[in-house]
């Protein structure tokens, strides 16, 4: 696995606390694998995307300040859970300081200097029948599986397999249509039944880092056949 690929541990939470480049490091790798979710929520509740990319941006300045991440601790479960409750909390606190404002009371205007991940290339999917929690754990379900599949580029990239992937891509994902898997077979001249072999050998390595990934977000190792349940659940919306 590349070493920008981290999956998101609670070691890493609580080094994202200290205060030294390898904390700062953590907590940037934290802001990567969330930024997406976190903007699927404020997009969600503020029903203007301009608007939740402002909030989103705020935030995660907050949490690179240290203000968020501090009270982060792992006997409270899934991380996940942890930080969208910090995200309701700044929105709330956002809120409430904009009413005091315009009752004339002042207000600290919020730093959106701090550097932040570039978002992901994906989108949410259309959500209008869902709740903003939904869109939350849909976004985060994405974004597992995206990191899931950077590792097995990455991995196969370093392994000289790049083509097989970008053949087998399709059947990976459950988008191959009737007769992909013959004509990959053909591209990349090998059996059919090797294609079939390298497809489930795929798969297999794909489970395990979606897997690896989510168990990074958790305090109790047990609970992870129980995430990967949230996670297809959260896809199926």
């Amino acid at each position: 696995m590349p070493a920008d690929f981290y999956t998101t541990r609670w070691t890493r939470v609580n080094l994202a606390k200290a205060d030294s480049e390898d904390g700062r490091r953590a907590l940037a790798d934290l802001c990567d694998a969330y930024y997406e979710p976190v903007v699927a929520y404020l997009g969600s509740v503020l029903r203007d995307a301009d608007a939740a990319r402002e909030m989103s941006h705020a935030f995660f300045a907050d949490v690179l300040e240290g203000g968020a991440i501090g009270t982060a601790d792992p006997e409270r479960g899934r991380f996940r859970f942890y930080l969208l409750g910090a995200v309701k909390h700044f929105l709330s606190h956002h809120r409430e300081a904009a009413i005091r404002q315009k009752r004339g009371g002042r207000v600290a205007t919020l730093s959106l200097d701090a550097e932040l991940p570039d978002a992901l290339p994906l989108e949410v999917p259309a959500s209008g029948r869902l709740s903003p929690d939904a869109v939350y754990d849909r976004q985060w379900a994405i974004t597992v599986l995206a990191r899931a599949m950077n590792a097995i580029t990455a991995e196969c990239a370093a392994g000289g397999k790049a083509a097989l992937l970008e053949a087998l891509r399709p059947s990976l994902l459950g988008e191959a249509e009737h007769g992909d898997q013959i004509a990959a077979a053909a591209a990349l001249g090998m059996s059919a039944a090797a294609v079939k072999v390298a497809v489930h050998r795929l798969r297999q390595r794909f489970r395990k880092c979606v897997k690896e990934e989510i168990a990074g977000t958790l305090s109790d190792p047990g609970a992870v056949e129980d995430e990967m349940r949230s996670l297809f659940l959260a896809l199926g919306g």
